[in-house]
């Protein structure tokens, strides 16, 4: 499952010398850099998805295909329970299909904000792709050598009439490898919704990219959902006929 939830300009800043007399990076290429990592013209994954609540625990392993950022498909494959159960995307629509009762469903915009299977993740992230910067205006906030995590940290505030509903965005990039640590949301009070963070870094399709991405819900102690990649093919060949209703059916 290519999930780019919460992905990471078209109002670029010039790059601020830092203190050494170095030039700072272009920070839109940092940015687009993380909202790339995991995607290309066409991907195949394979991935276990750990869910952790009050209520339960569960992992849910999947295949999952996409083509660029309209088109996706995710289809679980355990627990035998749910096998079979798949979710198709494209463009801003969603419809889950339901093996048991032979059943296709369009997602409603009243139930976009709802827990995509039992996860910390929405429906809404299923289809928001935009990159950030086409929604939020940046500000460099620290340097590699002002900070333990030896990161360039960058806030992003909304642009004006942006439909997003975060406050402001703070996205954390490691020096070493230009690879994101974590990315927190906050709401418009600047109060901490939710956290993504990024792990296991190693070779997947050819790329260095982290395996495992965690989300945390701020006002849900010990709760998460994790993202676990155990397998990642860029540009692979996908047939056209997958991205339809026909083969969410299959």
């Amino acid at each position: 499952m290519v999930l780019c939830l919460g992905a990471i300009l078209l109002l670029a800043s010039p790059a601020v010398a830092a203190d050494n007399g170095k030039a700072d990076p272009d920070i839109k290429e940092l940015l687009d850099a993380t909202d790339d990592l995991q995607r290309g013209d066409s991907s195949m994954a394979k991935v276990e998805m750990h869910i952790k609540t009050a209520r339960f625990e569960r992992t849910v392993t999947m295949t999952a295909w996409s083509e660029g950022t309209e088109k996706s498909l995710m289809v679980i494959n355990s627990p035998v329970r749910e096998k079979g159960i798949s979710t198709l995307k494209v463009g801003d629509n969603i419809w889950n299909y339901l093996p048991k009762v032979d059943r296709t469903m369009k997602v409603p915009p009243s139930m976009m904000s709802g827990a995509w299977m039992g996860s910390h993740f929405s429906n809404d992230d299923l289809v928001k792709e935009n990159r950030l910067s086409e929604e939020f205006s940046y500000t460099l906030t620290s340097r590699p050598p002002d900070n333990p995590e030896q990161a360039w940290i960058i806030e992003l505030k909304p642009k004006p009439d942006a439909p997003v509903v975060w406050g402001r965005v703070v996205v954390r990039i490691r020096d070493a490898d230009r690879l994101p640590i974590d990315t927190r949301f906050y709401d418009e009070d600047n109060k901490l919704v939710r956290t993504l963070s990024y792990s296991d870094i190693r070779e997947l399709g050819g790329r260095s990219v982290p395996a495992k991405m965690r989300i945390v819900p701020a006002d849900k102690p010990g709760e998460f959902t994790e993202i676990n990649y155990q397998e990642l093919k860029f540009d692979v060949s996908i047939a056209p006929s997958t991205f339809t209703l026909q083969a969410l059916r299959k």
